[in-house]
């Protein structure tokens, strides 16, 4: 059988050589804790900073506005939480398209759901709208995981700094409250700009699983200012807002790889994108009626989410599984729940054409071989099935 061919990067990404090789200390050499007052304790807590400069210099960030947690879940309940619970009375505007990590805990409040375009896009004027003299944080997705779709960042930040500046001309009992805005960048890691000042964030999700280093690692952007309630007390570590003692392997990683998948994210991005349309092309070509999920220039490079109306894609996926292609229905946060992806039916589309949907997301070890491949597989597969219907 021939080496099965994982197109699903989406959801995972396989632990790269530089991450690896940063860890390896950790696991055993300098397994102390950094806490600790003896030298080689002092010594990890010195490459845990270090850590930690590196990844506020690709944030173009203060070494002590970067907090480390263990992924993109932990970071997005801590920025949601942390500020919600010093405002319960106040509201919450998120995204019609937010990761689950994010919409569930914004639920425990008074939210507000921004819709979006037929293309993924948050409709700016509508979620202007939406906010109040009681709104305290808005939290929107710099890329969506499903979809691929890039927001507007920049606009909705600036919107942000103007109704800040008006409320601070109220004289109203909510005059004091925040206004924060927090994107959850988990997605955009690999192939967008982070820099924190330049887009004009408050708080900011990474993830170490989407950037090939280690799974439970990442980090909240907090800017300087910003308060925070934590959700773990204990020992105080990481500025008292994330207790217990850090995972420093899985941070020498992170920061390594972070550093890595910035420096070279043009160039894998442009090489990515002509793979994905050289994809899109092919099984356009071979598959009638096939359509794409989201809009065709401002999205992920690596990401395809494809609509083939009248399939099953449950039963398409285990069918290509067989074959050696390993792809996605939708999130991989998911996959357990039988129900309709809730980004594509925030984008319009039927319960039916959303279950006829696939993803397929490119990474760092695809081929062009593999993508000539996986398009002739997908497409005979998809034909065949379509056949009997």
């Amino acid at each position: 059988m021939s080496t099965p061919i994982y197109l699903d990067f989406a959801a995972a990404t396989p632990l790269d050589e530089l991450a690896l090789t940063a860890m390896q200390p950790y696991f055993a050499d300098k397994f102390y804790n950094p806490s600790a007052v003896y030298q080689s304790a002092r010594n990890v807590r010195r490459d845990l900073e270090d850590a930690r400069a590196r990844v506020a210099d690709v944030l173009g960030a203060k070494d002590q506005e970067i907090i480390f947690t263990a992924g993109g879940t932990e970071a997005n309940n801590i920025a949601i939480e942390g500020i919600m619970r010093q405002f319960p009375d106040g509201n919450i505007v998120v995204s019609s398209i937010e990761h689950e990590s994010v919409l569930e805990p914004a639920k425990h409040y008074e939210c507000r759901v921004a819709p979006v375009t037929e293309k993924g896009f948050v409709d700016v004027d509508k979620l202007e709208k939406l906010i109040d003299e009681k709104t305290v944080l808005i939290s929107v997705m710099y890329a969506n995981n499903e979809i691929g779709t890039i927001q507007p960042i920049k606009e909705i930040a600036s919107l942000i700094a103007k109704k800040r500046s008006q409320r601070a001309n109220y004289s109203l009992p909510t005059s004091h409250y925040p206004l924060i805005l927090h994107t959850d960048a988990c997605q955009a890691a690999n192939f967008l700009d982070l820099h924190v000042s330049r887009l004009g964030i408050d708080l900011m999700t990474l993830n170490g699983g989407k950037i090939y280093a280690a799974k439970q690692s990442g980090c909240l952007y907090v800017r300087a200012g910003v308060e925070l309630e934590p959700l773990v007390r204990g020992g105080g570590q990481e500025s008292s807002l994330r207790s217990g003692t850090e995972n420093v392997s899985s941070i020498m990683a992170f920061a390594t790889m972070l550093q890595n998948v910035q420096a070279e994210r043009k160039e894998e991005s442009a090489r990515l994108k002509d793979l994905s349309d050289s994809m899109f092309t092919t099984l356009s070509q071979n598959i009638p009626n096939l359509t794409l999920n989201g809009d065709s220039q401002k999205r992920l490079p690596n990401n395809l989410n494809i609509l083939i109306p009248g399939i099953d894609g449950e039963r398409v996926l285990l069918e290509l599984d067989e074959a050696g292609v390993m792809v996605a229905t939708g999130s991989a946060c998911t996959a357990s729940n039988d129900a309709p992806s809730h980004v594509l039916l925030a984008i319009g589309l039927k319960e039916a054409e959303a279950n006829s949907s696939l993803r397929i997301t490119l990474g760092r070890t695809t081929t062009s071989e593999q993508i000539t491949k996986v398009a002739q597989i997908i497409s005979s597969t998809i034909n065949a099935h379509v056949s009997l219907l």
